[in-house]
């Protein structure tokens, strides 16, 4: 392979971001449906799920990820993992605090 290209970069069609753009835009009316509908506990769970999803989309194709080596995609998950790890602690914190006990 002395005069080829080892690392050759993947060619994304159209087709693929009419379809992201599509489910992008589905994700977004359902974002905003749900928050008309009122589901008590359940609404900022859907509403962080939906976006989570779109993100996952946006990550995945518009970022490459989905096409990439092993070692970028171990590093994006390496990031959510720091991310969830950060999130976690944040959530301990907030969680045992004596509220109105002061």
């Amino acid at each position: 392979m002395s005069g080829q290209n080892k690392h050759a970069h993947t060619i994304v069609g159209p087709r693929v971001y009419v379809a992201i753009l599509f489910a992008l835009l589905l994700g977004t009316a359902l974002t905003v449906w749900a928050s008309y509908v009122d589901l008590g506990f359940w609404n900022p769970i859907i509403a962080l799920a939906i976006a989570t999803g779109k993100a996952m989309l946006v990550v995945l194709f518009f970022m490459h990820v989905w096409y990439s080596t092993k070692l970028t995609k171990l590093t994006v998950v390496a990031g959510v993992f720091t991310f969830m790890i950060l999130i976690s602690m944040t959530l301990t914190d907030y969680i045992s605090r004596a509220w109105g006990s002061w």
